[in-house]
Protein backbone atom coordinates (compact mmCIF):
# COMPACT_ATOMS: atom_id res chain seq x y z
CA UNK A 1 0.00 0.00 0.00
CA UNK A 2 1.77 3.26 -0.93
CA UNK A 3 -1.35 5.61 -1.90
CA UNK A 4 -2.66 8.62 0.13
CA UNK A 5 -4.94 7.30 3.52
CA UNK A 6 -7.78 9.20 3.65
CA UNK A 7 -7.69 9.45 6.86
CA UNK A 8 -4.91 11.51 7.89
CA UNK A 9 -3.80 12.71 3.98
CA UNK A 10 -0.56 11.30 4.38
CA UNK A 11 0.87 8.84 2.24
CA UNK A 12 3.54 5.87 3.64
CA UNK A 13 5.67 4.56 1.02
CA UNK A 14 8.90 1.97 1.03
CA UNK A 15 12.34 3.68 1.28
CA UNK A 16 14.24 1.09 -0.64
CA UNK A 17 17.19 3.64 -1.71
CA UNK A 18 19.80 2.27 0.86
CA UNK A 19 21.92 5.43 0.86
CA UNK A 20 18.98 7.87 1.26
CA UNK A 21 17.38 5.91 3.77
CA UNK A 22 20.36 6.03 5.75
CA UNK A 23 20.81 10.19 4.96
CA UNK A 24 17.24 10.82 6.48
CA UNK A 25 17.46 8.72 9.49
CA UNK A 26 21.01 10.25 10.41
CA UNK A 27 19.37 13.59 9.71
CA UNK A 28 16.92 13.57 12.56
CA UNK A 29 18.63 14.43 16.07
CA UNK A 30 17.17 11.28 17.37
CA UNK A 31 18.64 8.69 14.63
CA UNK A 32 19.94 5.97 16.03
CA UNK A 33 21.92 2.57 14.68
CA UNK A 34 18.96 0.88 15.22
CA UNK A 35 16.44 2.66 12.91
CA UNK A 36 19.82 2.48 10.30
CA UNK A 37 19.77 0.35 7.41
CA UNK A 38 22.81 -2.04 8.98
CA UNK A 39 20.76 -2.90 12.30
CA UNK A 40 17.80 -3.60 9.57
CA UNK A 41 20.44 -5.49 7.92
CA UNK A 42 21.10 -7.35 10.56
CA UNK A 43 17.73 -8.63 11.91
CA UNK A 44 16.92 -9.70 8.06
CA UNK A 45 20.18 -12.07 8.78
CA UNK A 46 17.94 -13.40 12.06
CA UNK A 47 14.81 -14.13 10.31
CA UNK A 48 12.67 -10.89 10.21
CA UNK A 49 11.26 -9.43 6.42
CA UNK A 50 12.59 -5.66 6.72
CA UNK A 51 10.73 -2.58 5.79
CA UNK A 52 11.61 0.94 5.70
CA UNK A 53 8.98 3.17 5.44
CA UNK A 54 8.26 6.78 4.93
CA UNK A 55 5.60 9.15 5.96
CA UNK A 56 4.72 11.76 3.79
CA UNK A 57 2.16 14.31 3.19
CA UNK A 58 0.42 16.08 0.68
CA UNK A 59 2.95 18.51 0.05
CA UNK A 60 5.24 15.50 -0.23
CA UNK A 61 7.09 16.24 3.05
CA UNK A 62 8.66 13.96 5.13
CA UNK A 63 6.95 13.28 8.30
CA UNK A 64 8.12 10.08 9.53
CA UNK A 65 10.07 7.24 9.13
CA UNK A 66 9.83 3.43 10.60
CA UNK A 67 11.79 0.11 10.38
CA UNK A 68 9.80 -2.29 10.70
CA UNK A 69 11.37 -5.74 11.39
CA UNK A 70 8.11 -8.37 10.54
CA UNK A 71 7.90 -11.62 12.42
CA UNK A 72 5.39 -14.33 11.02
CA UNK A 73 4.06 -17.05 13.77
CA UNK A 74 1.53 -19.11 12.75
CA UNK A 75 -1.25 -17.09 11.69
CA UNK A 76 -0.18 -14.38 13.46
CA UNK A 77 2.65 -11.89 12.55
CA UNK A 78 4.85 -9.57 15.17
CA UNK A 79 5.62 -5.84 13.79
CA UNK A 80 8.58 -4.44 15.61
CA UNK A 81 9.78 -1.05 15.19
CA UNK A 82 13.22 0.12 16.67
CA UNK A 83 14.62 3.18 17.33
CA UNK A 84 11.41 4.71 15.86
CA UNK A 85 9.34 5.96 14.74
CA UNK A 86 11.29 8.97 14.45
CA UNK A 87 9.45 12.24 13.18
CA UNK A 88 10.87 14.96 11.54
CA UNK A 89 10.74 18.47 12.39
CA UNK A 90 7.19 18.79 10.66
CA UNK A 91 5.85 15.65 11.56
CA UNK A 92 6.77 16.19 15.28
CA UNK A 93 3.25 18.71 14.75
CA UNK A 94 1.46 15.72 13.43
CA UNK A 95 2.56 12.36 15.55
CA UNK A 96 -1.07 11.10 15.73
CA UNK A 97 -1.70 11.70 12.23
CA UNK A 98 1.72 10.05 10.80
CA UNK A 99 1.25 6.96 13.32
CA UNK A 100 -2.41 6.52 12.11
CA UNK A 101 -0.47 6.01 8.59
CA UNK A 102 1.92 4.04 9.52
CA UNK A 103 -1.10 1.59 11.23
CA UNK A 104 -3.16 1.82 8.39
CA UNK A 105 -0.37 1.11 5.86
CA UNK A 106 0.67 -2.08 8.62
CA UNK A 107 -2.85 -3.46 8.56
CA UNK A 108 -2.46 -5.59 11.39
CA UNK A 109 -4.74 -8.53 11.41
CA UNK A 110 -6.60 -10.26 14.79
CA UNK A 111 -4.01 -11.81 16.19
CA UNK A 112 -1.18 -9.55 15.07
CA UNK A 113 0.92 -7.21 17.40
CA UNK A 114 2.91 -3.99 16.55
CA UNK A 115 5.65 -3.40 19.23
CA UNK A 116 7.57 0.00 19.20
CA UNK A 117 10.70 0.17 20.80
CA UNK A 118 12.20 3.67 20.58
CA UNK A 119 15.67 2.83 22.21
CA UNK A 120 15.88 6.30 23.88
CA UNK A 121 14.71 8.05 20.58
CA UNK A 122 11.39 8.67 21.48
CA UNK A 123 10.06 12.42 21.16
CA UNK A 124 6.63 13.90 22.44
CA UNK A 125 5.39 13.84 19.21
CA UNK A 126 5.87 10.31 18.98
CA UNK A 127 4.77 9.47 22.45
CA UNK A 128 1.53 11.40 21.94
CA UNK A 129 1.02 9.52 18.60
CA UNK A 130 1.07 6.08 20.54
CA UNK A 131 -0.96 7.01 23.37
CA UNK A 132 -3.52 8.69 21.23
CA UNK A 133 -3.78 5.40 19.07
CA UNK A 134 -4.03 3.00 21.86
CA UNK A 135 -0.58 1.88 22.43
CA UNK A 136 -0.07 0.33 26.02
CA UNK A 137 3.14 0.37 27.62
CA UNK A 138 5.14 -2.29 29.25
CA UNK A 139 8.25 -1.56 31.53
CA UNK A 140 10.12 -4.06 33.49
CA UNK A 141 13.32 -3.09 35.79
CA UNK A 142 15.92 -4.36 33.16
CA UNK A 143 14.99 -1.61 30.92
CA UNK A 144 16.74 1.09 33.17
CA UNK A 145 20.66 2.68 32.15
CA UNK A 146 23.25 4.70 33.89
CA UNK A 147 24.16 7.81 32.56
CA UNK A 148 27.04 10.05 32.83
CA UNK A 149 26.75 13.32 32.11
CA UNK A 150 29.77 14.62 29.37
CA UNK A 151 28.54 18.63 29.46
CA UNK A 152 30.84 19.53 32.25
CA UNK A 153 34.02 17.63 30.63
CA UNK A 154 36.60 14.73 32.18
CA UNK A 155 37.52 17.11 35.20
CA UNK A 156 33.88 16.76 36.97
CA UNK A 157 33.11 13.24 36.08
CA UNK A 158 36.45 12.36 37.89
CA UNK A 159 35.03 14.51 40.81
CA UNK A 160 32.33 12.29 40.63
CA UNK A 161 33.84 9.04 40.53
CA UNK A 162 33.79 7.06 43.52
CA UNK A 163 37.65 6.33 45.21
CA UNK A 164 37.85 2.66 44.10
CA UNK A 165 36.81 3.48 40.44
CA UNK A 166 39.50 6.62 40.49
CA UNK A 167 42.14 4.04 41.98
CA UNK A 168 41.40 1.10 39.72
CA UNK A 169 41.55 3.88 36.32
CA UNK A 170 45.38 4.78 37.42
CA UNK A 171 46.28 1.40 38.25
CA UNK A 172 45.81 1.03 34.53
CA UNK A 173 47.10 4.11 33.18
CA UNK A 174 50.41 3.56 35.16
CA UNK A 175 50.70 -0.28 33.29
CA UNK A 176 53.35 0.34 30.47
CA UNK A 177 52.08 -2.33 29.07
CA UNK A 178 48.52 -1.86 28.57
CA UNK A 179 47.46 0.02 25.35
CA UNK A 180 44.35 1.39 24.23
CA UNK A 181 43.52 2.37 20.97
CA UNK A 182 40.29 3.16 19.06
CA UNK A 183 40.41 1.00 15.52
CA UNK A 184 39.49 2.89 12.08
CA UNK A 185 41.40 0.40 9.59
CA UNK A 186 38.38 -1.90 8.50
CA UNK A 187 40.92 -4.99 8.24
CA UNK A 188 41.85 -4.27 12.08
CA UNK A 189 38.15 -4.24 12.88
CA UNK A 190 36.95 -7.13 11.37
CA UNK A 191 40.41 -8.62 13.24
CA UNK A 192 39.32 -7.10 16.64
CA UNK A 193 35.72 -8.05 16.10
CA UNK A 194 36.87 -11.46 15.97
CA UNK A 195 38.65 -11.43 18.99
CA UNK A 196 35.69 -10.18 20.81
CA UNK A 197 33.80 -12.70 19.42
CA UNK A 198 35.93 -15.33 20.71
CA UNK A 199 35.98 -13.51 24.46
CA UNK A 200 32.30 -13.25 24.02
CA UNK A 201 31.57 -17.10 23.47
CA UNK A 202 34.21 -17.57 26.49
CA UNK A 203 32.85 -14.93 28.55
CA UNK A 204 28.93 -16.68 28.40
CA UNK A 205 30.20 -20.14 28.88
CA UNK A 206 32.53 -18.74 32.00
CA UNK A 207 29.30 -16.63 33.29
CA UNK A 208 26.38 -18.83 32.16
CA UNK A 209 24.28 -16.11 30.60
CA UNK A 210 22.91 -16.42 27.08
CA UNK A 211 21.13 -14.11 24.60
CA UNK A 212 20.33 -13.85 20.75
CA UNK A 213 22.52 -11.74 19.78
CA UNK A 214 24.68 -13.32 16.83
CA UNK A 215 28.37 -11.81 16.58
CA UNK A 216 28.71 -13.53 12.75
CA UNK A 217 25.84 -12.16 11.60
CA UNK A 218 26.50 -8.89 13.06
CA UNK A 219 30.36 -8.90 12.26
CA UNK A 220 30.63 -6.89 8.62
CA UNK A 221 28.03 -4.89 9.65
CA UNK A 222 29.95 -3.50 12.75
CA UNK A 223 33.56 -3.42 11.18
CA UNK A 224 32.32 -1.38 8.33
CA UNK A 225 30.15 1.13 10.03
CA UNK A 226 31.79 4.42 11.44
CA UNK A 227 29.35 5.20 13.97
CA UNK A 228 30.62 1.60 15.81
CA UNK A 229 33.03 2.62 17.93
CA UNK A 230 35.57 0.27 18.61
CA UNK A 231 38.08 0.34 21.37
CA UNK A 232 40.88 -2.78 21.76
CA UNK A 233 42.74 -3.18 25.14
CA UNK A 234 45.94 -4.97 24.62
CA UNK A 235 48.43 -6.16 27.34
CA UNK A 236 51.76 -6.30 25.60
CA UNK A 237 51.39 -8.30 22.53
CA UNK A 238 47.68 -10.10 23.20
CA UNK A 239 44.57 -8.43 23.43
CA UNK A 240 42.64 -8.54 26.76
CA UNK A 241 39.24 -6.55 25.51
CA UNK A 242 37.92 -5.37 22.98
CA UNK A 243 34.52 -2.60 23.85
CA UNK A 244 32.13 -1.61 20.78
CA UNK A 245 29.79 1.54 21.56
CA UNK A 246 27.88 3.54 18.96
CA UNK A 247 27.14 7.02 18.98
CA UNK A 248 24.67 9.78 17.68
CA UNK A 249 24.14 13.58 17.50
CA UNK A 250 23.84 13.39 20.97
CA UNK A 251 24.65 10.28 22.77
CA UNK A 252 27.64 8.21 23.48
CA UNK A 253 26.31 4.39 23.99
CA UNK A 254 27.96 1.62 25.53
CA UNK A 255 26.92 -1.23 22.96
CA UNK A 256 29.19 -4.78 23.84
CA UNK A 257 32.35 -5.86 25.60
CA UNK A 258 34.49 -8.73 25.71
CA UNK A 259 37.80 -9.79 27.74
CA UNK A 260 39.81 -12.33 29.10
CA UNK A 261 40.31 -13.22 32.37
CA UNK A 262 43.68 -11.17 32.13
CA UNK A 263 41.37 -7.85 31.95
CA UNK A 264 40.32 -8.43 35.77
CA UNK A 265 43.88 -8.09 36.75
CA UNK A 266 45.10 -4.91 34.77
CA UNK A 267 41.75 -3.02 35.01
CA UNK A 268 41.21 -3.11 31.13
CA UNK A 269 37.50 -2.76 31.60
CA UNK A 270 38.12 0.70 33.25
CA UNK A 271 40.14 2.22 31.10
CA UNK A 272 38.37 1.38 28.11
CA UNK A 273 35.60 3.42 29.67
CA UNK A 274 37.47 6.09 30.99
CA UNK A 275 38.62 6.17 26.57
CA UNK A 276 34.96 5.84 25.83
CA UNK A 277 34.28 9.08 27.77
CA UNK A 278 37.20 11.15 27.08
CA UNK A 279 35.92 11.01 23.53
CA UNK A 280 32.93 11.07 23.59
CA UNK A 281 33.76 14.52 25.49
CA UNK A 282 36.01 15.30 22.32
CA UNK A 283 32.92 14.70 19.65
CA UNK A 284 31.05 17.20 22.07
CA UNK A 285 28.74 14.46 22.94
CA UNK A 286 25.99 15.26 25.74
CA UNK A 287 25.55 11.93 27.34
CA UNK A 288 27.36 8.76 27.74
CA UNK A 289 25.00 5.70 28.12
CA UNK A 290 26.07 2.62 29.61
CA UNK A 291 24.21 0.44 27.78
CA UNK A 292 21.95 -0.44 30.71
CA UNK A 293 22.13 -1.92 34.47
CA UNK A 294 20.68 -5.08 36.31
CA UNK A 295 21.62 -4.86 39.50
CA UNK A 296 19.34 -7.97 40.74
CA UNK A 297 20.44 -10.94 38.09
CA UNK A 298 24.35 -9.03 37.19
CA UNK A 299 25.88 -7.62 40.26
CA UNK A 300 29.36 -7.38 39.67
CA UNK A 301 28.82 -5.44 35.82
CA UNK A 302 26.21 -2.95 37.99
CA UNK A 303 28.84 -1.97 40.88
CA UNK A 304 31.42 -1.35 38.40
CA UNK A 305 29.10 1.34 36.26
CA UNK A 306 27.41 2.65 39.21
CA UNK A 307 31.15 3.79 40.66
CA UNK A 308 31.86 6.45 37.86
CA UNK A 309 27.64 7.50 38.27
CA UNK A 310 24.89 7.22 40.13
CA UNK A 311 22.21 8.86 37.29
CA UNK A 312 19.48 6.65 36.89
CA UNK A 313 17.37 6.59 33.76
CA UNK A 314 14.41 4.91 32.19
CA UNK A 315 15.59 2.58 28.78
CA UNK A 316 11.87 3.57 28.05
CA UNK A 317 8.97 1.06 27.80
CA UNK A 318 8.13 -1.37 25.05
CA UNK A 319 4.57 -0.04 23.16
CA UNK A 320 2.38 -2.50 22.17
CA UNK A 321 -0.77 -2.61 20.08
CA UNK A 322 -3.18 -5.27 18.98
CA UNK A 323 -6.34 -5.86 17.69
CA UNK A 324 -6.95 -8.91 19.88
CA UNK A 325 -7.12 -7.38 23.34
CA UNK A 326 -6.36 -11.13 24.91
CA UNK A 327 -3.03 -11.70 22.57
CA UNK A 328 -1.96 -8.06 23.54
CA UNK A 329 -2.32 -8.52 27.54
CA UNK A 330 -0.56 -12.05 27.03
CA UNK A 331 2.49 -10.18 25.27
CA UNK A 332 2.45 -7.91 27.54
CA UNK A 333 2.29 -10.11 30.82
CA UNK A 334 5.37 -12.12 29.22
CA UNK A 335 7.63 -9.22 28.70
CA UNK A 336 6.75 -7.46 31.89
CA UNK A 337 7.87 -10.53 33.48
Amino acid sequence: MTGTNHETGMRVTPMTDVPAWDEAVWGQGRGSIFAASGWGTYKTRRGAAVARLGVVDEAGDLLGLAQAQVRRRGPARQVYIQGGPLLTDKGERHGEAVLRALLAHLALGPLDLAVVDFARTESPGAVLGLLATGFKPVTTAGRHTLEVDLTGGLDAIQAGMEPRWRKALRKAERNPGLKARFLDDPGERLAAFDAFAAMYAALKTRKGFSNDFDPAAYRDLAANDPRHVMLEIRDGDEPCLVRIAHRSRDRFTDFFTASTERAKANAAAYLAVWSFLRRGVEEGCRVFDFGGIDPANNRGVYDFKRGLTRNVASSGPLWLLGRNRLVTAAAGAWLAR
